[in-house]
């Protein structure tokens, strides 16, 4: 059997114009990214139609994360075994047919196992995509490549909640779902006509599955996943389950990855971290998408629980951002190709970084017209960040290692955005309960500005209301406004935090090396 690495070495291009292979790798791409945030808006409506908990609703998006996570770096592995363009038709019709069983859905359990096999099927599409995608464009081009990549993971979790709030209000949650099916049905024809795989992908099988490391794997995510999602509500370490998620997870890292680097054939090559470029670009990776996560969370809640926004308008608030990196990313290509790509990364994030800052000093007088100038800065270090990290991760990387490598990083920016999410959580509660307590003391008789304005409110009130029930409701009028101070500067607080995180991330680019060989042009070229 000839030698893959020595087949790869001999320049292979696809048959199809790479710009044709493009669009349904692409679709499928955007249908699994768009997938983790397009539900979002519509959990209220789910709980309440399913007969569910707002609790057990939020099962909705783990059970699709955890299943989604566990596949993503075993996706190398698999193509290889069943090929990938066979494999990723496979997956793109199970996501597709299990998202019309999500649609269908008639109680919560029938959902959340639909949303497992969502994620089973949509957790490979991101890594082969990619993979396919780099490899399509011959090396000169690969900016381009990852400049079209970053469209789907970039602007699709912008975009899904406005298009989850809307389909919702105009239709039914339902819909969430029930619009994969038409895309999906696009992506398998094209990818049929259009997409090949490469002759080391041919030539080469792998050996036995590692099950002991794809177990030790799911182990370690499964019970990740749990402890980010339900960490607040047990209290975290106070829980005594909780702490014994944590131990298995740990554990199972531990293993897992002491399986891998000691077995002849790993579901997943750890030894690609050798190379410095990729793991201080798979570090930054996963504070991308904490950072992003984070804040396409922040801003919405803070619009629909202070400001008193719907669903749609919280959700279309992020737009702009969308704007942003659709522009930003017609260009940046280019600018790979004669900028210093660590420049870029950090300029990204100095921009990222800003734009939190910018969103810190907000008010509740606020209008929409008001944040739009932070989402667009959002968007383009989002564009700025996304195109040279990814750049300077595979400029020293073989061709065949391409494949695991992006399934690694998929991976790291989801767990990042995981924790994004339970950071966001978390953080709101607390720093709202520390300003509740310094604020409370304010709420005294013996305070002269809260005797005035309890004499006022009284006297507004006891117009409708007997006396008693007028100071009852003057009371309850200045508590509520004390929650909803503390509540603002929680938000404040944690926009400011992420601001600081980004600050950070700058400060990371100067361990990278510039790589041998930087391929990228302009998407206009």
């Amino acid at each position: 059997m000839s030698d893959p690495s020595s087949i790869s070495a001999v320049a292979w291009r696809p048959r199809a114009n790479p710009w044709l292979i493009a669009l349904p790798v692409m679709l499928a791409t955007f249908m699994v990214i768009l997938d983790t945030s397009i539900v979002v808006v519509a959990l209220p409506y789910i709980a309440g139609n399913l007969g569910a908990t707002q609790d057990e609703s939020t099962w909705v998006l783990t059970s699709y994360l955890v299943a989604n996570a566990v596949i993503l770096p075993a996706s190398a592995w698999f193509a290889s075994f069943f090929g990938r363009k066979r494999f990723l038709v496979g997956c793109t019709i199970v996501f597709t047919l299990a998202s019309v069983c999500c649609g269908i859905a008639t109680s919560m359990p029938i959902l959340v196992a639909a949303r497992v096999l969502q994620g089973l099927g949509g957790g490979a599409m991101q890594p082969l995509s990619q993979a396919i995608l780099l490899e399509s464009f011959p090396p000169t081009q690969r900016g381009t490549a990852t400049a079209l990549f970053g469209l789907g993971i970039v602007v699709a979790p912008i975009i899904g909640p406005t298009l989850g709030g809307w389909l919702t209000d105009q239709f039914s949650w339902r819909w969430t779902f029930y619009i994969n099916f038409p895309v999906g049905i696009l992506a398998v024809f094209l990818m049929l006509l259009v997409v090949e795989d490469p002759p080391y992908i041919r030539a080469g099988r792998p050996g036995r599955i590692d099950g002991i490391g794809f177990a030790l794997m799911g182990l370690f995510l499964g019970t990740l996943q749990i402890l980010l999602d339900k960490g607040q509500d047990a209290d975290w370490f106070d829980a005594v389950w909780l702490r014994w998620f944590a131990v298995i997870s740990v554990l199972s890292l531990i293993g897992f990855i002491v399986r891998e680097l000691r077995t002849d054939h790993p579901i997943v090559d750890l030894r690609v971290f050798k190379n410095r470029n990729f793991a201080v670009s798979s570090a930054l990776f996963g504070l991308f998408g904490m950072i992003l996560y984070a804040l396409i969370t922040l801003q919405p809640l803070f619009l629909q629980s202070l400001l008193g926004y719907t669903a749609f308008d919280a959700g279309l608030s992020v737009t702009p951002r969308g704007i942003g990196s659709l522009v930003a990313l017609f260009c940046v290509g280019a600018l790979v190709s004669r900028v210093n790509p660590k420049l870029l990364v950090g300029f990204g994030f100095a921009m990222l970084g800003l734009s939190s800052f910018m969103l810190c000093r907000l008010s509740l007088q606020m209008a929409m017209g008001n944040i739009i100038t932070a989402n667009v800065i959002a968007g383009l270090g989002t564009s700025f960040i996304f195109v040279p990290l990814t750049t300077l991760a595979i400029g020293t990387l073989r061709n065949e290692q391409i494949g695991n490598a992006t399934g690694i990083q998929n991976l790291v920016r989801n767990i990042g955005g995981s924790f994004g999410l339970s950071f966001v959580s978390t953080m709101l509660e607390r720093y709202a309960q520390a300003h509740q307590a310094m604020m409370v003391g304010q709420l005294s008789p013996l305070n002269p500005q809260y005797q005035h304005k309890s004499g006022v409110l009284q006297q507004v009130f006891g117009q409708h209301f007997n006396p008693v029930d007028a100071l009852a409701r003057a009371r309850d009028f200045l508590y509520h406004t004390l929650l909803q101070q503390a509540n603002y500067w929680s938000f404040m607080n944690l926009f400011y935090v992420v601001a600081c995180l980004c600050a950070v991330c700058v400060l990371c680019v100067l361990f990278f090396e510039r790589p041998r060989q930087v391929h990228a042009v302009s998407l206009a070229e």
